[in-house]
């Protein structure tokens, strides 16, 4: 907001941001939950389903997290005085 940036602005950046990292931990976590699951059915010797839809189930609630949990920061970030703002930079 310091460099003339609008309200919206500010939240769209914040909300853009929480909802790339949270949704790249989601596709990490995919990654890793069905490797380790078709590693544990070897090891097990049971057959190893995969389930597409869980999958994007999976995926989407990861996104959905970060637009929860990213809406009420970049709400108050949108809102902070730019000179509160770069004092705290």
């Amino acid at each position: 907001m310091a460099i003339g940036a609008l309200e919206s602005e500010v939240l769209l950046q914040f909300l853009v941001e929480a909802v790339t990292l949270s949704s790249l931990g989601g596709l990490i976590g995919i990654f890793l939950a069905l490797a380790g699951s078709f590693g544990l059915a070897r090891v097990l010797q049971v057959p190893f389903i995969f389930n597409p839809g869980i999958v994007v189930i999976a995926f989407f609630f990861s996104a959905a997290v970060g637009v929860i949990f990213g809406y009420f920061p970049a709400r108050q970030a949108a809102h902070l005085n730019p000179i509160d703002a770069l004092r705290h930079e």
